[in-house]
Formats: C-alpha cells, sequence, structure tokens
C-alpha cells in the first residue's frame, strides 16, 4: 500500500489476494482497517466506496467505536467521544464556546462516577432514575436536573446516531420523564424576580464606570447580559433619534445574540436615556468593544497611585511588570465576570453583620479560617438575600413595558417569539389587580 499524503482521503484500491476492492481506513498509530468493498472497478464498489468514506468522515475521520471494538465501548468512552463533538458544535458564531458546552460537562459528571466503568449498551430506563437519584442527593435543585437529564439523553441519541450504542437504548431513556414540582425529593427554587430599583442604586457606587454604565443600559434597554458585553460601534445604527443595536451583525446573517442559531433576527432599539449612557463609549474604531476590563483595571491602578501616601522607591520604579501573567483583562467583559462584577459590588454595598464580616487588615485566607462552619453557611445565605443578578434588570424592565404599554410590546421590546416567555420575566402588577375589585369587586 503506497503511503497517504496528509489531507488525501484513503485511496480505492485492489484486494490482490481476493480480487476486490479495498480501502484502508487508519485507526491511529500507524494501524489500519481494511474494508473489502465488492468486486473491483464495479459501480457497486466504487458506491460502496463512497458510502464508506462518507461515513468515515461524518465520524471525524474515524471508524466508530462500533466497527473496531465489538459492543464493549463503556459509557466513559461515550461520554469523551460525545465531549470532542460538543467542544466544536457548541460555539458561537465568533468561534467562542457558548455556555452550553460547560453545562454538558457539569450534567455527565454524576453519569460517569455511577457508570463510568459499565458497557454502554446496558445502560436503561433505571440507570437513569438512579442519575437522577445522585444528583437529588448532590443538592441539585429539580429545575437544574430537568435540564441535565435531557443533555444526557441527548448524548445518547448522537451514540445511537454514530453507531457508539443501539437505538433501543436511547429509546429506552425517552421514557425516564422529568421531575415534577412538588413530586420529588428535589430542591425547589424561587423564580427569578426583578431586582428594586433602589437596591441597583445602592449598588451602583461600587461599581466601575464600565459596569455602571453596562447595568444601567440593560434597564434602559431591557438586554440580555450576553447582549451588553458585546456592543460595538459596528453593530449601532445611530441615525434618528431611536438608535438600533443588532448584536454580532457582520458575524452572519443573524449575528451572534443568543436566538442566533434558530435563525433569529435580533434588533434592540436604544432610546434617549440609553444614547446618554452610550455616547461616553463610542470610539473611533468600531470593530472595539464598548466596555473593555483592560480599561478598568488601568483606570483601577491609576486611581490607586493616586492615592498613594508615600513616593515610590527607585526599585518599585525600575520593577517590570510581569511577562506572562497567568490571568489579565481582556478587550470584553465574559457574561460570568460581569456576573461576578457585580456580585462584588453587592458585597460592599451590604455588607454582612459582624462576625461574619471581613474585619480590617484580615486578608481572604485569615477571614475563611476565622468562620466555623455554621458562620459560613450564615455568611452565603445573607450574601444571597443581600444580591442581584445582570438577569433580574431584564426581569426589571420587562414588568416595567408590560405596566405601562401591555404584554404585547414588552415581547417585542425584549426579543420573545411566544407571549408565554414574556408572561415568566413579566410580573404581574398585584396592584393593578387590587384597584380593579375595589371597583368592581
Amino acid at each position: 500500500m503506497g503511503r497517504r499524503r496528509q489531507g488525501e482521503p484513503p485511496r480505492y484500491r485492489l484486494h490482490k489476494q481476493s480480487g476486490q476492492a479495498v480501502v484502508s481506513l487508519p485507526l491511529g498509530n500507524g494501524a489500519y482497517k481494511d474494508c473489502l468493498l465488492g468486486l473491483y472497478d464495479t459501480p457497486q464498489s466504487r458506491q460502496e466506496y463512497a458510502r464508506v468514506l462518507a461515513e468515515w468522515e461524518a465520524n471525524g475521520q474515524s471508524l466508530p467505536r462500533q466497527a473496531t471494538a465489538g459492543n464493549d465501548i463503556t459509557v466513559s468512552e461515550v461520554i469523551l467521544a460525545y465531549w470532542q463533538h460538543a467542544e466544536t458544535y457548541y460555539r458561537h458564531a465568533d468561534g467562542t464556546q457558548t455556555s452550553e458546552a460547560y453545562n454538558i460537562k457539569m450534567a455527565l459528571r454524576q453519569l460517569r462516577q455511577l457508570y463510568g466503568d459499565t458497557r454502554a449498551a446496558d445502560f436503561d430506563g433505571l440507570a437513569l432514575e438512579a442519575v437522577r437519584r445522585q444528583m437529588i442527593l448532590a443538592g441539585h435543585c429539580r429545575n437544574r436536573i430537568n435540564r441535565d437529564l435531557p443533555r444526557i439523553k441527548r448524548m445518547f441519541k448522537w451514540a445511537a446516531s454514530h453507531k457508539l450504542v443501539p437505538l433501543t437504548v436511547h429509546q429506552e431513556l425517552t421514557m425516564v420523564e422529568g421531575l415534577r414540582a412538588g413530586r420529588s425529593q428535589a430542591r425547589e427554587t424561587a423564580p427569578v424576580k426583578a431586582v428594586a430599583l433602589d437596591t441597583v442604586d445602592a449598588t451602583l457606587p461600587h461599581m466601575t464606570s464600565q459596569i455602571a454604565a453596562m447595568v444601567r443600559l440593560q434597564l434602559c434597554t431591557g438586554m440580555r447580559p450576553g447582549e451588553v458585553i458585546v456592543m460595538r460601534g459596528i453593530d449601532l445604527e445611530t441615525s434618528g433619534t431611536v438608535w438600533s443595536y443588532r448584536p454580532g451583525s457582520d458575524r452572519g446573517t443573524h449575528g451572534a445574540h443568543k436566538t442566533a442559531r434558530r435563525g433569529q433576527d435580533r434588533v434592540i432599539h436604544i432610546g434617549p436615556r440609553g444614547r446618554e449612557i452610550l455616547n461616553p463609549w463610542l470610539r473611533r474604531n468600531l470593530n472595539e468593544y464598548l466596555f473593555q476590563p483592560k480599561e478598568a483595571r488601568a483606570a483601577f491602578n491609576a486611581e490607586r497611585r493616586r492615592k498613594r501616601k508615600t513616593p515610590m522607591t527607585p526599585s518599585q520604579v525600575k520593577r517590570q511588570p510581569k511577562k506572562a501573567p497567568k490571568k489579565h483583562p481582556g478587550d470584553r467583559y465574559t457574561v460570568s465576570s460581569y456576573g461576578h462584577a457585580i456580585h462584588a459590588a453587592c458585597d460592599q454595598a451590604f455588607p454582612a453583620p459582624a462576625p461574619l464580616a471581613r474585619q480590617d487588615g484580615e486578608t481572604r485566607k485569615e477571614w475563611q479560617a476565622r468562620l466555623t462552619d455554621d458562620q459560613r453557611g450564615e455568611l452565603a445565605a445573607w450574601q444571597t438575600a443581600h444580591s442581584w443578578a445582570a438577569n433580574q434588570l431584564r426581569h426589571a424592565k420587562a414588568t416595567e413595558l408590560r405596566l405601562k404599554a401591555g404584554i404585547d410590546a414588552a415581547r417585542v421590546v425584549l426579543g420573545h417569539r411566544s407571549p408565554k416567555t414574556t408572561e415568566v420575566s413579566a410580573e404581574i402588577d398585584g396592584n393593578k389587580a387590587a384597584e380593579v375589585m375595589a371597583k368592581l369587586g
């Protein structure tokens, strides 16, 4: 067999011993598997060659495990194969990974711990119920479990389509239903509520100017956290009294927003208050992100130097910065870093009472070592009760729009396809019902 050039598909050849056509598919580490295709140089063997090659390409230029390892593939091997697919599949239009890839990794953790060494063909509905039970014992809430179970089912569906497991495995898993409210031992969580404007106002002074601007802009427009962090001048249409913003307008037909993969366009309209917030952040380079963490870090360092009471020593002046720091601010925030910045501001705006609070001059390590297990639980409960998330800003705008303009207007502004989605985001005003019943009840 001649050496195959890099990038060249496996060749259609004559198998001299049998007179049949053959194609040698690489298995890795210099090994190959010969697939006989039928009588050499016939239309049937050429067609079989095209089919085998197409399946090999569709499987990432490798043979299905079923062809190389019989039916002994384990659940861990299925997870590994699926993860390689998920890493490349769940990506934004700009090539960055979506949060779904991380969610899949977390969902498969309990599965791997319980059934990693089990034959994938033996995994059934009872096994999935055992995984669900383990999620409950781990303290996962019902909503999270009901989101993670379909991810596991989706993995086995993918495995069945790639002939890693029998189709009956996926069919049996579809019979396992999600948990219903009040019908399981899973922890229930409260629905996301709109954040009070007084709470936001108390937190804003403890934020950097970039984070504060993004928070105020979300309150004005109702956009998602993932949409505000990627704002660029090139995505803005600034003619007219109302500006329009199309997230990632140059990254595909429908941009890089949350619902782009469903073929939905997303246009965010920005009124006078939003324009006033955005004006100081507009840049000459239209491709730059408007809100940049590296600028926030530079401003923080400059302010710290300005407040310095003692002059810098010659050795400090000559000190060179680290050549390759492990972590440095980037050109834009992530949803995670944006959320962490909001929570940090909440901790400053609403400090925990003594002795839970961190004392002056106390390092974080000393603070954590001082607290008992019960105090750590009390501190976590305090921080949860006195903090809010970026998504709650969207809920606050949804409630305002529903109250003042109606649910249809709220649906259009928020970019929802269904009024049911808007009803989840927008809270019903109980005062309205009381006013109506005072007159008619």
